[in-house]
C-alpha cells in the first residue's frame, strides 16, 4: 500500500515537471487551447509555434529576446516581455478577426466540388524568414470520391531575402524552390490519414472542430545523400471544419501544414533546421461539371498578379508581418503578370 502511495506522488510530481516546462496558449473568451500561435522573437524569428493542444516549449524561449510578438490567425496579437511570455497559461485575444463564411455558389450536385481561397507559405533556416510566397488557388476535387483531382494557382506574390548561397553552408542557402502550394490531398477523405506512421488528435472548439495529423521519419538514422545528410523529418498537419459536423468539404474551414527536416553537408558540425509552413483559407464553394479554369505556373523565381489581392481585409498577408522585421530586405520579385 505504502509502495502504491509512493509511485502516485511520484506520477504527480512528474506530471507536474512536465506541465511547468510548457507554454499553453488560450482564447480570452473560451479558454480553449489555441493551436497555430507564432512566437516571433525581437529579430523576427519564429521561436515557437503551438500545437492542437495549445502549447509551446518554454525552452524555446530566451531573456536575451527581451520581446516577443504573438501572432494568431495572421495577425500579430500581442506584444509580451520575457517575464509576461514565461507563465504556465497566457490568455490571447482570438476575436481580433472575423471568421470568413465561405461562399457557397451551387448547391446543384455536380461532377466536380470546386474549392476557392487565399494561401501563403513561407520557409525559415534556423528560425529565421527565407522565403515567402501568398496568392489565391483553386482546388477541383472529384464529388463522388471526395479525391483530389487538380491544383491551380491563379495569382500570388513572392519574396526573397538576398542570401550568400554558399554550397557547402546550407544555413546559407535560399530555399525559395521549396515553397509549395498547401497540399489537400486528403482533405475530402480525412480517414485517409489514419495510418500506423500518423498519430492523430481531434480538439472540439466554441467555433470549430480541428484535426491534427502528425509524422515523422528519420527519428534515429540519418540519410545520406551526395555528401548531404537528412535527419529528423517531422510534419504537423491541421485541419479544421465546422463544429459537429460531418468533416466533409462542404465543412472545411482551414488548412495548415508545418513540415520540418535537418540538413547539413557531411563537413558541417551542426544540422541546419529548415521549416516550411503551408496555409490555406477557403472563401468559395462551387460544384461544377467544368475542370477548365484559369491558372498560372507556380514559379517561384517571379510574382504574377493582376490586381491587389492582398488588400482584402480577410487575406491571410503574412508579408506585413514579415517586412516589419526585414524592411526593405525581403524583396518581392518581378510581377511577370505586367508584361
Amino acid at each position: 500500500m505504502k509502495r502504491n502511495y509512493l509511485i502516485c506522488i511520484l506520477f504527480v510530481f512528474l506530471f507536474s515537471l512536465i506541465q511547468a516546462q510548457t507554454i499553453t496558449f488560450v482564447s480570452e473568451q473560451t479558454n480553449k487551447p489555441l493551436p497555430k500561435v507564432s512566437v516571433f522573437g525581437k529579430d523576427g524569428n519564429i521561436l515557437a509555434y503551438s500545437d492542437i493542444d495549445g502549447k509551446i516549449d518554454k525552452q524555446t524561449i530566451s531573456p536575451s529576446q527581451e520581446k516577443f510578438q504573438l501572432v494568431y490567425n495572421n495577425f500579430p496579437v500581442a506584444l509580451l516581455t520575457y517575464s509576461e511570455l514565461n507563465q504556465d497559461i497566457i490568455k490571447i485575444n482570438d476575436q481580433v478577426k472575423e471568421i470568413e463564411t465561405v461562399v457557397i455558389k451551387n448547391t446543384k450536385p455536380a461532377k466536380y466540388i470546386v474549392i476557392k481561397g487565399n494561401f501563403n507559405a513561407y520557409v525559415t533556416v534556423n528560425s529565421k524568414l527565407n522565403s515567402y510566397a501568398d496568392g489565391i488557388v483553386t482546388y477541383i476535387f472529384d464529388n463522388k470520391t471526395k479525391k483530389l483531382k487538380s491544383t491551380n494557382v491563379e495569382q500570388y506574390r513572392v519574396f526573397r531575402l538576398e542570401l550568400k548561397n554558399e554550397k557547402k553552408e546550407t544555413s546559407t542557402w535560399d530555399y525559395g524552390q521549396s515553397l509549395q502550394l498547401p497540399k489537400l490531398k486528403n482533405v475530402g477523405n480525412p480517414e485517409e490519414y489514419k495510418t500506423k506512421r500518423n498519430t492523430i488528435k481531434e480538439l472540439k472548439g466554441d467555433r470549430n472542430d480541428q484535426i491534427e495529423v502528425t509524422g515523422a521519419a528519420l527519428q534515429e538514422k540519418e540519410f545520406s545523400l551526395f555528401g548531404f545528410r537528412f535527419f529528423d523529418i517531422r510534419t504537423i498537419l491541421n485541419m479544421s471544419f465546422e463544429k459537429n459536423s460531418e468533416k466533409s468539404l462542404k465543412d472545411f474551414l482551414e488548412y495548415n501544414e508545418v513540415a520540418f527536416v535537418k540538413l547539413k553537408h557531411k563537413s558541417e558540425p551542426d544540422y541546419t533546421q529548415i521549416i516550411l509552413y503551408n496555409n490555406f483559407y477557403p472563401t468559395e464553394l462551387n460544384f461544377s461539371n467544368d475542370d477548365d479554369i484559369e491558372k498560372v505556373k507556380f514559379d517561384k523565381s517571379s510574382s504574377s498578379y493582376k490586381i491587389q489581392y492582398w488588400q482584402e481585409p480577410s487575406f491571410p498577408n503574412m508579408q506585413t508581418i514579415f517586412s516589419s522585421f526585414f524592411k526593405d530586405d525581403l524583396k518581392e520579385k518581378e510581377n511577370k503578370a505586367k508584361n
